[in-house]
């Protein structure tokens, strides 16, 4: 546990020293849980935005992106049942007077389950070498099974008691557990209830007439409300999708673990609607689409998995998360869900608008049903960091640090490096930088070492470093240093275009999906 706190340490404080991540109104002693990206973390997400966007939209003739307000009508969550249900099961230790989201608990306590199942694995692993059948130990051991079968008993009986609104249940299951506070362990609990994760404000010019709003907790109901502007206005047939880019808020209880849970976040969504009949179909489709596009950036099929939902929120028929290993283990990365014809049929109940689409081969009007992918930019944001950074031990005994970023979402794809500021040779470096500074994000610098401008780069993910010595001045070649590899080359002036953009092209990325 020291370990990954430590680990984890060293990527808050990595991202903030190379400005990825700063926290927010610093100056002022910051506010919980809003942080703000900085020079490199903006490029860094833009550029993760860009993947999913050319993935999603670009890629798929029959998705199309819009952009909604955050602001929005207040029926609209009434509608989408926001208002009713969307709720968090809050606890307070009575002793540490710390605040804890009910489920989580007991979802970290079966985590700890999972970890001892997979430390039987391991240590089987070892002690059989290249003879070890994983599958077969899993679906044989006595404690795997156990700790699994428990695990999955305590998830159901919380679904169970979470869906039925049974909160004395849920606290009767962290008692039974023996669930402690795990800053102080403490088991000293409060009784359960529900806490709204809606932030409310106001629009208008007075106090006397301002309206009632909500910032918006999800991207998704702005694509619901607009279904048939977008369906008619670019003749979409079903199925075919809406994609969006957005910022969402929620008033969590608990934010925590950096970025990973915030109340001010980004969201990349696509509500995929389909003929009522088709769509576990397409969520399985889907499902195997997205985690296609996460394994392409390379992170390690082995830090994937799938969760499949035990208690199905209110609009779903059907629901899984694409979970990843961050440093404090597997958490949700990725939902994907059937949504049935729950948010366009409550729309038309609450509008008194029908938002029906007519099927031509069917010969009806119909409202369509809904698969959602919805993925948080910030998790995502974190598990490429998280994954990325590494302290590397080099054939000299030296020690390095370097962030290796699929160099297509690299804040910068090349540095330009002018050995020494005199003779020339930053005028000519400039030369360079202005002629590539079309086609890619570059990064120059004149001061220091060479080898202290290198290390810098590699810390930022930086892919090519291209200096410029005094041989350059008279055969127009420079040095390009790799990365990854630390190896140097000399190549002509005149093929670093093609050099840069044949490793750092999203084509790269997106021919693997």
């Amino acid at each position: 546990m020291a370990k990954q706190e430590d680990v984890f340490k060293k990527i808050i404080s990595h991202a903030k020293e190379y400005g990825f991540i700063f926290p927010s109104s610093e100056i002022y002693d910051g506010l919980s849980a809003i942080y703000d990206y900085g020079q490199n973390g903006a490029e860094l997400k833009n550029n993760i935005k860009q993947y999913w966007w050319k993935a999603m939209v670009q890629l798929n003739d029959n998705i199309v992106g819009i952009d909604t307000a955050i602001f929005m009508h207040p029926t609209i969550w009434k509608a989408s049942g926001h208002v009713d249900a969307f709720n968090d099961p809050l606890i307070d230790n009575k002793d540490s007077k710390k605040r804890f989201r009910a489920d989580v608990l007991i979802e970290d306590y079966c985590a700890k389950l999972e970890d001892k199942a997979d430390k039987e694995i391991e240590k089987a692993a070892k002690r059989f070498g290249e003879a070890f059948d994983k599958k077969e130990f899993e679906s044989t051991n006595p404690r795997v099974l156990e700790y699994r079968e428990k695990q999955k008993t305590i998830l159901s009986r919380m679904a169970q008691s979470l869906e039925k609104e049974d909160l004395g249940d849920v606290k009767a299951l962290i008692e039974e557990l023996e669930i402690a506070d795990p800053d102080t362990g403490s088991k000293n609990w409060t009784d359960v209830r529900q806490f709204n994760l809606m932030f409310g404000t106001k629009l208008g010019a007075s106090a006397d007439s301002a309206t009632d709003l909500y910032l918006r907790p999800e991207t998704a109901q702005g694509i619901f409300v607009n279904f048939l502007n977008v369906q008619k206005t670019s003749r979409q047939k079903l199925p075919f999708g809406i994609a969006q880019i957005g910022k969402a808020f929620r008033n969590e209880i608990v934010a925590r673990q950096f970025i990973f849970r915030m109340r001010e976040f980004e969201q990349m969504e696509m509500q995929y609607f389909v003929p009522p009949g088709t769509e576990l179909g397409f969520y399985e489709t889907w499902k195997e689409k997205r985690l296609n596009w996460h394994l392409a950036l390379g992170l390690g099929s082995e830090n994937y998995k799938f969760h499949d939902h035990e208690k199905l929120a209110h609009y779903a028929n059907a629901a899984s998360d694409i979970e990843f290993k961050f440093p404090f283990g597997f958490k949700e990365l990725e939902g994907i869900h059937s949504r049935t014809d729950f948010d366009l049929s409550a729309h038309e109940k609450h509008s008194g608008r029908k938002l029906q689409y007519f099927d031509a081969e069917r010969n009806e009007n119909y409202v369509p049903y809904v698969v959602e992918t919805s993925v948080g930019l910030d998790r995502l944001f974190l598990a490429i960091f998280s994954n990325c950074l590494k302290d590397e031990v080099l054939e000299d005994g030296s020690e390095r640090t370097v962030l290796s970023l699929p160099p297509a979402l690299a804040p910068y794809k090349a540095a330009i490096l002018p050995l020494m500021k005199k003779d020339g040779l930053a005028e000519y470096a400039q030369t360079i930088f202005n002629d590539l500074k079309y086609d890619f994000n570059l990064f120059y610098e004149e001061k220091d070492a060479i080898g202290k401008r290198y290390r810098r780069q590699d810390a930022i993910g930086t892919p090519f470093c291209i200096t410029i010595d005094h041989d350059s001045l008279t055969d127009n070649t420079v040095t390009l240093r790799d990365r990854d590899t630390m190896k140097q080359e000399r190549v002509a002036v005149a093929d670093l275009r093609r050099i840069i953009d044949e490793k750092t092209n999203f084509r790269n990325l997106l021919s693997k999906i």
